[in-house]
């Protein structure tokens, strides 16, 4: 790990993620958790203050330095959060343990991004959903040259971001069903089009 990806890029990962506009794609997500939960990319726990019906949250993400920024979140959580310094490629949970997976704004950046959704459908249990928001390649050819022209500086420079990663057709290709599917622009963001929804695992 290099001085950039150790000290900055965290600091400004938790800056980007407080935008308010994320805030409130937050609740409408985070908002649909409950009981056991784990949440992939849990960064510096933005997501936290929006849980309402969880009894533990698994907290995964390889970057401690990420997690370190969220001890104010952590503190004061009215449930357990125990934290996993892993990749989603490898997750250290056993099969069928959790019942819900929550992912805002990880998938772009994980390396094995299929490797990822098949460990999500690994450790969810029978009728467990994954609820996630994530921005990836959008329908507009235009925008999506200019997702793919950009990606590999935004790999180097913002954590390994994927911009134009094909969200719907990864999540189904992992055995998913979506049980609810909204894609939207974000008018704030014009590279970043949108994927929010629930998905559980077909029969």
């Amino acid at each position: 790990m290099n001085l950039y990806s150790k000290y900055i890029l965290p600091k400004l990962i938790n800056s980007a993620m407080k935008r308010g506009d994320m805030e409130k794609h937050r609740l409408g997500v985070v908002s649909g958790a409950s009981e056991v939960v784990l949440e992939i990319g849990f960064g510096s726990g933005r997501n936290v203050p929006f849980y309402k019906n969880v009894t533990k949250v698994y907290a995964l993400d390889p970057s401690r330095e990420l997690y370190d920024l969220a001890q104010e979140q952590i503190k004061d959580a009215a449930f357990p959060i125990e934290y996993l310094q892993a990749s989603a490629a490898s997750i250290p949970l056993g099969n069928e343990t959790v019942d819900c997976v929550v992912s805002t704004w990880s998938l772009c950046s994980i390396p094995n991004v299929n490797l990822a959704l098949k460990e999500i459908a690994r450790v969810l249990k029978p009728g467990g959903k994954f609820v996630f928001i994530e921005h990836g390649k959008s329908p507009k050819r235009s925008v999506a040259w200019w997702q793919k022209v950009l990606t590999p500086g935004s790999k180097l420079f913002a954590g390994g971001c994927h911009l134009d990663r094909e969200i719907e057709n990864l999540i189904t290709e992992a055995g998913f069903s979506f049980e609810k599917l909204e894609k939207f622009e974000q008018k704030s963001k014009p590279l970043a089009f949108m994927y929010k929804g629930v998905a559980v695992l077909r029969n």
